[in-house]
């Protein structure tokens, strides 16, 4: 009886060291919706936050906190160069100045708000997404471009970053 007690014991706390809030897999997705009204794309990017917490402390080398406010204006700035980096648009051809907007927080994720300059009736659309390949060789991103309510989805798995969609 003792035995099958300490087995039981061992089992739970192997099972209860391991249940930290960890997620098993490194995904995220990026909305890229075209405004008929604004001729402008808005871009979501949707993140887990401690995988965008520990990818900027990885490509900056200093550590960033989310839910904190003294760091703001620090992840402001780190967030609109790591996006310009790891994400750029063309259409049509032509590469769109990408600015910069904002993000919103909540407990477990992060959005981050871009929007391209303008343009007139986009038929062509690529894209370069590498968000969090700098920190996971095994990151997915789900790609979605929405234009006059025609949606198109692709999954890009690192180390896949371009894709492109005709409207």
């Amino acid at each position: 009886m003792l035995k099958k007690i300490s087995i039981l014991l061992a089992f739970l706390f192997i099972l209860f060291s391991f249940t930290k809030v960890k997620h098993p897999y490194h995904v995220g997705s990026v909305e890229i919706n075209y405004n008929s009204k604004s001729k402008t794309f808005e871009i979501t990017g949707r993140f887990f936050l401690d995988d965008l917490e520990n990818g900027l402390s990885k490509k900056y080398g200093k550590p960033f906190h989310f839910n904190d406010v003294k760091y703001k204006a620090q992840i402001n700035e780190a967030l609109k160069n790591y996006s310009a980096e790891y994400f750029k648009l063309k259409t049509d051809n032509e590469f769109l100045k990408i600015n910069y907007v904002g993000y919103e927080e909540d407990s477990e994720s992060v959005n981050i708000y871009l929007e391209s300059e303008k343009v007139e009736n986009p038929k062509k659309v690529e894209a370069a997404v590498s968000f969090l390949y700098n920190l996971f060789d095994d990151q997915i991103n789900l790609v979605h471009i929405i234009i006059n309510g025609n949606r198109k989805s692709e999954k890009l798995t690192y180390p896949n970053r371009y894709l492109f969609q005709q409207f």
